[in-house]
């Protein structure tokens, strides 16, 4: 009996061992990147090769955000304003960089999906030039006017005379910003998420490193300051974007840029530019509505400010992987469309919410009952926890929704459709989101308590109207 019960065992456990080891499989062409055409290969498979890395590139990023505002937080209410005050402008700059980058991946999606490798790799280069020259005119603002546009927020005396080398910094060198949003939107776009995980992992580890040895001083190295921490943004992202260039050049598993592409093609450019308006506009009204968000609270004080970014940063750390499996849909809608497979891309959508709803509705859970110590890990003072943790516990009553939202958003981002989303974001953020957070802060007296009530309805709204307007179809006919 004893060894006919061993043997019925044993299958059941050579099972269980067979479905790990493909899974440790998995997960380790996910990591070091994949050939697999994603037209073709099972779904489920497709969306987890791409997700993956994906995940694990936004996870680092949004580690050294919450790092930077660790070391940051040790200078004081101020500083942390400072940095604060300057995201709302460089915010502005991500809208256009997530704007280009969302035409970028899109387009070479779609070229990619119709096997059209060499028309891939010019799109590359165009994309790359426009980055260049877009950016050129913000750094001139931020070297020379750093002052003005942190006195125009709202900045604290501190925030201005001491603060504003770390302005400078950051928007004087937003050029690499710019070419590392673009870049990796190329990786991605083509189906190499492993390498644009790379290159972000590599330059935010540099970034972390550097970021207490030049804030606080190590031995020879003088301390910086809050300056500190931009020089070592500007060290570790103009690194990767080195990194980004050269393995660009050098192939991915399905991308290459040849010596034959580095020519300018006014038609790739125009292409670009018509499918990026569209994202840049959907990309400045959600992050523009941050700025007039943080100018409301900045009339409640540094602290308010402080709290607010605080949140802002958990709130990026955390909804990364959310993100990343979000970017995951972009990329399959549009190779899938371009093989003319307009239900396989629908599928992955569904599928992609399911697993980015469960994974929100657990952060929403530790946000409700653990904000307060998650906000009390980076200060000290009672009035910025107490803002920060009040932000969480409000905006988890919305996650749910908004996780639908994201991947959404993303379908008619991957589509090409970048229009739709501009025209949600502008009547859900500006039409409804500013005003509604002006009228409940300030004219029914609930202060920034107000504000972050407003951001829940108008973030629960949008994430319900999207999903359904996704199930109408009609990103499915969109060309590109």
């Amino acid at each position: 009996m004893r060894e006919d019960s061993n043997k019925s065992i044993q299958p059941v456990n050579d099972s269980n061992q067979s479905v790990k080891s493909s899974f440790l499989n998995e997960l380790k062409d996910a990591i070091n990147g994949s050939e697999a055409d994603y037209t073709e290969i099972k779904l489920g498979k497709a969306v987890f090769l791409l997700a993956v890395p994906m995940i694990l590139e936004l996870i680092m990023e949004s580690t050294f955000a919450v790092v930077d505002i660790f070391f940051v937080g040790k200078l004081g209410a101020s500083a942390v304003a400072t940095v604060g005050l300057t995201e709302t402008y460089l915010f502005l700059l991500y809208s256009i960089g997530m704007g280009l980058s969302l035409a970028v991946t899109a387009i070479i999606a779609r070229r990619i999906g119709e096997k059209e490798k060499d028309k891939a790799g010019l799109t590359a280069v165009q994309a790359i030039l426009i980055a260049v020259i877009v950016s050129s005119p913000f750094a001139l603002a931020g070297i020379f006017f750093s002052k003005d546009l942190l006195d125009i927020m709202g900045g604290d005396v501190w925030v201005i005379e001491s603060g504003f080398r770390y302005t400078q910094w950051m928007i004087g060198g937003n050029g690499v910003i710019m070419l590392l949003f673009i870049i990796n939107a190329i990786f991605r776009g083509a189906g190499d998420a492993a390498i644009a995980m790379r290159v972000l992992w590599i330059a935010n580890g540099i970034n972390i490193i550097l970021d207490p040895l030049l804030i606080f001083g190590f031995g020879p190295v003088p301390a910086f300051g809050i300056e500190g921490a931009a020089i070592a943004t500007n060290i570790g992202r103009g690194t990767g974007v080195f990194i980004q260039l050269w393995l660009l050049f050098k192939g991915g598993k399905h991308i290459r840029v040849l010596k034959s592409h580095l020519k300018l093609q006014a038609d790739i450019i125009s292409n670009i530019l018509r499918k990026s308006l569209g994202g840049i506009g959907q990309m400045i009204v959600a992050m523009t509505s941050w700025i007039f968000i943080m100018r409301i609270i900045s009339d409640f004080g540094s602290a308010a400010v402080a709290g607010a970014t605080i949140a802002i940063r958990i709130m990026m750390f955390t909804m990364m992987p959310a993100w990343g499996m979000s970017n995951a849909v972009a990329t399959l809608v549009g190779q899938n469309l371009g093989a003319k497979k307009p239900d396989r891309a629908e599928k992955s959508v569904w599928i992609t919410g399911v697993w980015n709803m469960i994974f929100l509705s657990i952060v929403a859970a530790v946000f409700f009952f653990k904000s307060a110590g998650l906000v009390g890990i980076f200060t000290n003072e009672k009035d910025v926890i107490a803002i920060g943790s009040m932000w969480l516990k409000i905006v988890s009553y919305s996650y749910f929704v908004y996780a639908w939202w994201m991947v959404a958003i993303q379908a008619f981002n991957g589509a090409g459709d970048t229009l739709t989303p501009t025209k949600i974001n502008l009547v859900f953020f500006w039409l409804i989101q500013i005003p509604l957070s002006y009228l409940m802060s300030k004219v029914l007296g609930l202060n920034v308590e107000g504000v972050f009530w407003a951001i829940f309805i108008s973030e629960t709204s949008v994430g319900l109207f999207t999903l359904w307007l996704f199930t109408k179809g009609k990103w499915k006919d969109v060309v590109v």
